[in-house]
């Protein structure tokens, strides 16, 4: 089995898998850590000021995501590195991005172009989630697999960040999750649980209802989107639903002709205050552009991956590509692609604009361990 990236496997008790991957990736969770704890500083974040929206979040994960918590204080331990730092590090999106009460957004959100085909729609029947993961172009070498199978059965597999829990993935229930970034004037970087902490809560949940649960019944402070789909067995028809998560409210997004597409902007009721009202992008295109890429008929998987390569309105397209002469803290690409089989189990991941990529490597939920 041929990978792009590291792929870490643990199992045990939330806390004893926190422990392993924190005890495997120390190098890379330490290094991780220290470059964000620059962007906090190039953010205006003093390492101080850092630590104790770390505490805050570590309050709120414990109160809200107990399991979640344990995992992530595992993770701090096994990699020795601050408690707090490791909540922070979860939290950068709010640490980043957010803005004073009052205050204009200045940075375009900058994560993903993400598709959901139903079996409907797809040419095999099965649920498919895809996705882009745009970012920026240094982290790519802190990006891993993450296999954890936890003291009661749940077996999740998820791209991430070097000490983070999860960004897109999928568990043994045939739940998937792809994440955008959202943004809107009312985030705030003291206002719950942590955006990293709600994607895992949310791919752990054993079915799509209990991740809406999950989702809606969270405090938060950062805007997120979630893309989510279940696979069901015995030829019954999986689900998709895209949820659009601001700290004050929750919108939806259903499946129109067997399929959704999402970017970085809210499509729903919840659009006031939108940041990117203020800002502009690629975004009020992408989402819209692949949903008419797709085309009709069956959608074959090559056809999702087509549409991941795409490059209309390149540099700034589905296929994201680095901009060198912008300002280092603007500079992201699409680090990794994938395309997520609920039925199959099976992630196919490609690192780098997928349009570099001669083919997409495979892993079945299981297959390492």
């Amino acid at each position: 089995m041929q990978l792009p990236l590291p792929l870490i496997t643990t199992s045990g008790t939330p806390r004893k898998c926190g422990n392993t991957y924190g005890s495997l990736a120390a190098s890379a969770i330490a290094a991780n850590t220290a470059n964000y704890m620059a962007r906090f500083a190039d953010a205006g974040i003093g390492a101080e000021r850092v630590r104790e929206y770390g505490a805050l979040f570590r309050a709120a994960s414990h109160r809200y995501a107990p399991r979640v918590a344990e995992m992530l204080d595992g993770v701090a331990e096994g990699a020795r590195i601050d408690v707090d730092e490791i909540y922070a590090l979860n939290g950068r999106t709010e640490l980043i991005y957010s803005v004073d009460p009052g205050a204009t957004p200045t940075r375009e959100p900058a994560e993903c172009t993400a598709i959901a085909v139903l079996g409907e729609r797809s040419a095999t029947g099965h649920t498919l989630l895809a996705q882009n993961w745009d970012w920026h172009p240094d982290q790519r070498p802190y990006a891993l697999l993450l296999d954890t199978t936890d003291d009661q059965g749940r077996r999740v597999l998820a791209l991430t960040e070097a000490g983070m829990l999860a960004k897109a993935g999928l568990n043994n229930a045939g739940l998937g999750v792809g994440v955008n970034m959202l943004g809107t004037v009312r985030d705030r970087r003291d206002g719950g649980v942590p955006y990293h902490v709600l994607l895992r809560a949310a791919l752990e949940a054993p079915h799509l209802g209990g991740a809406i649960k999950a989702v809606c019944a969270t405090p938060r402070g950062a805007s997120i989107n979630l893309l989510m789909a279940q696979a069901y067995p015995d030829g019954t028809p999986g689900e998709a639903i895209d949820v659009e998560v601001g700290p004050d409210g929750v919108g939806f997004l259903h499946p129109v002709e067997g399929v959704i597409t999402h970017a970085n902007h809210f499509e729903s009721s919840l659009a006031a205050g939108d940041t990117l009202q203020y800002i502009g992008g690629s975004s009020f295109f992408r989402a819209a552009r692949a949903r008419r890429l797709l085309g009709s008929g069956r959608i074959e998987e090559d056809r999702i991956k087509g549409v991941l390569r795409d490059h209309g309105g390149l540099p700034q397209s589905i296929c994201r590509h680095d901009e060198p002469d912008a300002a280092d803290a603007d500079r992201t690409e699409s680090l990794f692609s994938l395309v997520l089989d609920l039925d199959e189990l099976r992630m196919s991941i490609t690192d780098g604009p997928p349009c570099r990529a001669v083919e997409y490597h495979h892993i079945r939920l299981g297959e390492s361990g």
